[in-house]
């Protein structure tokens, strides 16, 4: 019978509180950086020496334009700190990169937790809630820095590192569960394919839900009148280039969360000798599956873009945390593998 290494469960509950220290950092570094480009102040746009130019209503036909409108739209442009395609227009932010390298060093010593928790357990460190949820975190923390190297997104830092700590006093204080073996029902291959891409899905869906939260928070400030440069979301870029941007990666999770359910199929075959049970977890897969095809379906077809689809993407985020902090641990059935 293998046994529990109980040496290697309590270095990964240390590796786990020096994460976490290390992320509150970040955190600092990260809110330092917003406060800082809020005080960044540019020269005003000369005024232009030629009228602009701009196109009438008839096709092929432009005019000159005068007046303070131009002008006032002219500074905007010039004021601003971050373009449509989060480019940063060679702003210095020292505070950003110290905490994007501070959270790389969090993320290694996170994964240096989880992966001396599953050595500590002979197993995937996947097999109840603690584990889901700082499994969970460090693939938020990834997912999040992996897409740094694509696009600009440390305006997002605050944000993440501050869910990514939630997450991880959530596993400490709701969900201490001491280093065991798994129950039989998941000695199974099928417990690193499902819930390892479950999980993943749900780091994306983390990421998408941020962008949405700050779509909804960008559109408020422009209906306000206010210009995009101003207040502490000077450097998020427009509301059309978050939506755009978080359809896009609630795409590549609606994917992941399509194999994760037809894998929770095929595993509960194998386990229960059927597909579909209608049990509790399975019904809440199936919600999140139909919220997140509903999202996708109404923003490619019917032209739910905007607020609605940020609603959309938020409400979806929403089922997942209900699915896994509420369902599996309130509703009783044969998914009830909380480890509480």
């Amino acid at each position: 019978m293998i046994t529990v290494n109980e040496t290697l469960g309590q270095y990964s509950e240390l590796f786990m509180l020096l994460a976490a220290l290390t992320y509150t950092v970040s955190f600092i570094a990260f809110a330092a950086d917003l406060v800082r480009a809020q005080k960044i102040t540019t020269a005003p746009a000369e005024p232009a020496q030629e009228p602009a130019l701009a196109t009438t209503g008839a096709p092929g036909t432009v005019e000159w334009t005068h007046g303070a409108g131009a002008v006032g739209k002219a500074n905007d442009h010039h004021n601003a700190v971050v373009d449509d395609a989060m480019g940063y227009k060679a702003l210095r932010r020292p505070a950003a990169r110290i905490g994007v390298a501070v959270g790389i060093l969090g993320l290694v010593v996170h994964a240096a937790g989880v992966v001396t928790r599953g050595m500590a357990a002979h197993r995937v460190p996947w097999g109840n809630m603690y584990e889901f949820t700082t499994t969970g975190a460090m693939l938020v923390m990834a997912v999040f820095l992996t897409t740094l190297l694509f696009r600009d997104l440390r305006f997002l830092g605050t944000f993440i590192t501050g869910l990514v700590l939630v997450m991880l006093m959530a596993g400490a204080i709701a969900f201490p569960t001491p280093v065991a073996q798994l129950i039989p029902a998941l000695q199974s291959y099928w417990l690193i394919i499902h819930v390892s891409v479950a999980v993943l899905s749900a780091a994306i869906f983390t990421l998408t839900f941020a962008l949405s939260v700050l779509q909804l928070a960008k559109t408020r400030q422009e209906k306000r009148g206010k210009p995009r440069t101003a207040g502490l979301l000077r450097l998020v870029p427009s509301p059309v280039s978050l939506e755009q941007l978080a359809y896009r990666l609630n795409a590549v999770g609606f994917i992941l969360w399509t194999f994760t359910l037809m894998a929770g199929a095929i595993w509960a075959e194998a386990a229960w000798g059927r597909y579909w049970g209608w049990d509790t977890k399975e019904v809440w897969t199936f919600v999140i599956w139909v919220v997140y095809a509903g999202y996708l379906h109404a923003r490619a077809t019917r032209g739910w873009d905007g607020t609605r689809a940020a609603w959309l993407s938020i409400i979806g985020y929403l089922c997942v945390i209900f699915n896994f902090a509420v369902v599996n641990v309130y509703f009783p059935g044969l998914h009830s593998y909380s480890g509480l």
